[in-house]
């Protein structure tokens, strides 16, 4: 496979947290791996941004009790996120301008083999997550339509783990399940620097569903990128998010997981119709929480 004009010429600058002169070289092994990994094509890449970004990442995460965070907190997830690229503290905010950067993008256009792959600025519904001590995000595909770019198709997930110390008992490995959710395939825990990169379709059923044992005080944080293609068809139709229950699940956690889902295609539909963002959601969510 041969490395795209913009991969092969680009000269790595001393600063640069991601070292296209290691990873260039890994390419090819890497993206057969990516291929031919189940139950969806995707790869775990560890050290995968230069160690000295990854802890100055993880020492600069913005602390859970700033207003900043966009609450989600519902029957299929309870997490914080932060989609303000002018929010982020400099180390992650140098990161993610170079995960967004025109080399880096067609780094990963090589690695998955889709072409013509475009970052998102907005980051929306990515950027930074974290969870506490409960946490969860419920088995799900993802939306795969951007909600305020109709015609930029959801291609490629990024997530970079920023946890130092995760010990395997606190939970939240992310698990990648079949189709059919008869089993779970294979389970990732958010270790440091640690990437995973998965194709965004039905295919991709993920989520740590099982609510986090870590210590008050600690949580579970990632950066997240997610890519696009621009899509020709001016009738094309996507989905909101979806989730699904697991075998273990009893009927009662099943049925409010199908009610919420339905909820959030609703609340998805209107996003992107009137075009307002996730804080007004996360305002009453905040408010209903503190209520209980």
């Amino acid at each position: 496979m041969s490395t795209a004009p913009a991969v092969r010429d680009f000269v790595q600058g001393i600063d640069r947290p991601f070292s296209y002169e290691k990873w260039n070289g890994l390419l090819p092994v890497l993206a057969r791996q990516y291929r031919l990994n189940e139950p969806c094509p995707h790869v775990l890449i560890k050290d995968f941004i230069e160690p000295a970004s990854a802890l100055a990442m993880a020492a600069q995460f913005p602390r859970a009790a700033s207003e900043a965070w966009t609450q989600y907190k519902h029957a299929n997830e309870n997490k914080l996120g932060m989609a303000k690229r002018q929010l982020f503290p400099p180390a992650i905010a140098a990161v993610t301008d170079e995960l967004n950067s025109p080399e880096f993008v067609a780094w990963i256009s090589e690695l998955t083999g889709i072409p013509h792959l475009m970052a998102d600025p907005m980051l929306e519904g990515g950027g930074l997550h974290q969870s506490g001590r409960g946490g969860y995000l419920n088995v799900h595909t993802d939306f795969s339509l951007h909600h305020f770019h109709t015609n930029w198709r959801r291609r490629v997930n990024l997530i970079l783990y920023l946890n130092p110390e995760w010990p395997e008992q606190w939970g939240g490995a992310l698990e990648l399940w079949e189709q059919k959710m008869a089993r779970c395939v294979v389970k990732y825990p958010p270790q440091l620097n640690h990437a995973l990169i998965f194709t965004t379709d039905e295919r991709s059923l993920h989520g740590f569903p099982d609510p986090l044992t870590c210590p008050h005080g600690q949580s579970r944080k990632s950066l997240a990128l997610y890519y696009y293609t621009v899509e020709s068809d001016q009738k094309i139709t996507g989905h909101s998010t979806d989730y699904f229950a697991r075998p273990q699940d009893g009927w009662g956690k099943s049925a409010m997981i199908w009610l919420d889902k339905k909820a959030v295609d609703l609340y998805s539909r209107a996003k992107a119709r009137f075009g307002f963002s996730d804080e007004l959601a996360s305002r009453v969510l905040g408010f209903l929480s503190r209520k209980k």
